[in-house]
């Protein structure tokens, strides 16, 4: 259809892309998903999974192909992730090929398999937040605000419960909180704050765990309910994640 007035030519063209940042806890880390790229620009640096949005596809449908394209994960897993859009990236010069406005997608997610390299992508593994070098293009930005913003969820949803096993201790719960957050919780605060937030864990009765100290066995809980936290589980105030 041609739009009386309208001359598409006068315009500078430019591309749309998809980034995702997608975190997991590993080993009692937090881990991030991470390609090592195959081609120019940047071939050989470590990147966010992502690439071009076909003509004929949403960006959320070219984020799902594009992570299993590039890490090997198979459609089925990825097709069962629940991303979130982050935000807009469209800085004249993020790209040195053309101006690209990327839409970058972040999750938390667990349980994922160990992903390969694929499509423009020559390795993918998981690899330990803060320990990586630093990423190509604008990625080092994307990952920061996929940090807080996937801390913030801790914070308004009970998703923490989804790293631990079915039967937890309020100690293990704890610790995906400090995994994400990056800091020490005071233990007998957040004891009190998760058992007064309605629908967050419930008790698992007449079962209880060792747990290597010398007190008495440590209470079992299992996930909750509640989807939101209400009240939320903040971070301590002025020690944010970095």
């Amino acid at each position: 259809m041609t739009v009386e007035g309208y001359d598409p030519r006068a315009f500078p063209p430019f591309a749309v892309t998809v980034d995702l940042a997608v975190f997991t806890v590993r080993d009692g880390l937090l881990h991030v998903l991470l390609i090592e790229r195959g081609t120019e620009p940047y071939k050989g640096a470590w990147a966010l999974p992502g690439g071009f949005i076909l003509p004929r596809e949403s960006a959320e449908q070219a984020a799902r192909r594009e992570l299993a394209e590039e890490t090997g994960l198979s459609e089925t897993t990825v097709a069962g992730l629940h991303l979130e859009q982050l935000r807009t990236y469209s800085d004249p010069g993020r790209d040195p090929r053309m101006r690209v406005v990327s839409v970058a997608y972040t999750a938390l997610v667990p349980d994922l398999p160990e992903p390969i390299g694929g499509g423009d992508a020559a390795h993918a593994r998981w690899v330990a937040h803060g320990s990586r070098a630093r990423l190509a293009f604008d990625h080092e930005r994307i990952l920061a605000d996929a940090h807080e913003r996937v801390g913030a969820k801790l914070e308004y949803t009970g998703l923490a419960t989804a790293f631990c096993p079915a039967e937890f201790t309020l100690g293990e719960l704890r610790q995906v909180y400090e995994t994400v957050w990056g800091v020490e919780l005071d233990r007998p605060n957040f004891r009190r704050k998760v058992l007064t937030t309605p629908g967050f864990v419930e008790a698992v009765e007449g079962r209880a765990r060792l747990t290597g100290g010398r007190g008495k066995p440590a209470a079992l809980y299992r996930a909750g309910p509640a989807n939101a936290l209400h009240p939320p589980l903040l971070r301590p105030e002025g020690r944010q994640s970095t």
